[in-house]
């Protein structure tokens, strides 16, 4: 069954050369499945950092990235396992090779079309699962002729198994969906000890630029935005557990204050499930029950929340 009010309109991706040979491909405004990418194009070489959610749109991502590198990129990075990021593999293989993180393949195996189930009113198109090709525990290191593409696991934090992309001549970061810029953060399958570690070792890059996994590129500010959402995620959930409050509870008393305005702040409730249960004693990245903390997601946006894919 479609839901009513499930779509709104998005506008089409857009590439932009934010430094010299490195591109980001935005998806504004970043909501729901509307995630960014990323182009590192040298001399003949490219890499690229996550595909789209939907046939059309990683057909679009293609052709936006030909127009860059004639006959698509030679590497595809999968910076975790969620379909918004992953199902436009479909469109650079098999002449290009993924890579991701150990745990992000089995993630995308376990986890197939699920998505698709949760927005049945996005026209998704064919999009059959690929898998990663080569995977790495820790770090990897690519080459796109003379730039660096440094693969850093940054997760526990967003998933299990987030990665980030570092091009250090240019001191751009790709930083997939640990960093959000004017979007709601989302932990709900990952952890927020472990995104705010991670956020701090993201820090000690340097960064000039950093490209979020959803929202408008920006300046290494995001990633103090992104932690100080989650330290407020981590107090609310404290004084929930004090007050015998349930996270549904909890997120309907809260005040946001200055992280009000981010899109989608529904996710409240899905991060409070996250946070309650770590700070009980939950390892960061430990699986819970993510259906029953969606389903309360839901439920406190009055319905299923819109998806622009």
């Amino acid at each position: 069954m479609t839901v009513p009010g499930t779509r709104e309109v998005a506008a089409p991706g857009t590439l932009l050369e934010i430094a010299d040979g490195v591109h980001a491909y935005e998806q504004l405004p970043g909501g729901w499945c509307m995630n960014n990418a990323g182009l590192i194009a040298d001399r003949g070489r490219a890499v690229l950092v996550d595909t789209a959610a939907t046939r059309a749109r990683a057909r679009r991502l293609r052709e936006a990235v030909e127009r860059v590198v004639p006959g698509g990129p030679d590497t595809v990075v999968n910076t975790h396992f969620h379909g918004d990021h992953v199902f436009g593999n479909v469109e650079f293989t098999p002449a290009a090779t993924v890579v991701a993180h150990d745990q992000t393949r089995s993630d995308i195996a376990e986890a197939g079309h699920g998505l698709c189930q949760l927005w049945p009113g996005v026209d998704w198109g064919d999009i059959p699962l690929v898998l990663p090709d080569v995977t790495f525990p820790d770090e990897m290191t690519l080459r796109a002729g003379g730039l660096t593409v440094r693969l850093l696991h940054a997760g526990p934090a967003h998933t299990p198994g987030d990665v980030v992309a570092w091009v250090p001549e240019r001191k751009v970061l790709f930083a997939g969906d640990v960093v959000w810029s004017g979007v709601t953060p989302f932990v709900l399958m990952g952890s927020v000890e472990g995104s705010l570690a991670a956020l701090e070792v993201l820090r000690a890059l340097d960064p000039e630029v950093v490209v979020s996994g959803h929202g408008p590129v920006a300046g290494p500010d995001v990633l103090d935005a992104t932690a100080a959402y989650l330290e407020r995620l981590r107090d609310l959930a404290r004084h929930g557990l004090r007050t015998g409050a349930t996270p549904m509870a909890t997120a309907r008393a809260a005040d946001l204050g200055p992280f009000a305005g981010l899109k989608d702040p529904e996710r409240l409730v899905a991060n409070l499930h996250r946070a309650y249960a770590e700070a009980e004693g939950l390892a960061p990245g430990a699986r819970i029950d993510v259906a029953t903390a969606f389903r309360e997601m839901v439920a406190f946006h009055g319905g299923l929340p819109p998806c622009a894919a």
